[in-house]
């Protein structure tokens, strides 16, 4: 299947060949995702594969920018597994990405924290094309969950 000929969100992730996760397990009171209306609000999701943290430690030292990056995608791919499951399992229902929050886990002078999520960001653009065009906010801190390196929250639109 060529991207071109590629039309439907759930196509477009069979073609890129993107394996998604198990939907995340909420370590404290909260549910994975909640739904208002047309939004989902989409819990934030750490840099876990299918339980196991793939990046603990700091941004800046642990871990460059391209690691980070990989991260955020991992934390990307968290979201859309939890999106499919709000969305009973198709994400064809999806009409948009709204706003993705990133958080990075790194030194106090780390530079490139918005960098940092753009391994989700283009994540959001690879699968959804023009449709994966969001707001966004990038913040460093000084801790994440189970010393995770990247977290990254979201809200999307769905008919």
């Amino acid at each position: 299947m060529s991207e071109l000929s590629v039309v439907t969100a759930d196509q477009r992730l069979a073609a890129l060949g993107i394996e998604l996760p198990q939907v995340p397990k909420p370590i404290a009171n909260f549910v994975p995702f909640r739904r208002h209306g047309d939004l989902i609000y989409l819990a934030g999701q750490v840099c876990e594969w299918n339980g196991d943290v793939r990046f603990v430690g700091k941004v800046g030292e642990a871990f460059d920018l391209a690691q980070a990056q990989a991260a955020a995608r991992v934390c990307g791919l968290n979201l859309i597994a939890a999106l499919k499951l709000a969305c009973g399992g198709s994400l064809d229902r999806v009409s948009c990405c709204l706003r993705l929050g990133g958080f990075v886990n790194c030194t106090p002078n780390f530079p490139s924290i918005p960098q940092v999520i753009n391994g989700a960001s283009d994540l959001m653009h690879e699968l959804f094309g023009a449709q994966g065009d969001h707001a966004r906010t990038a913040v460093g801190v000084a801790n994440l969950p189970r010393g995770a390196a990247v977290e990254v929250d979201a809200i999307f639109a769905v008919r």
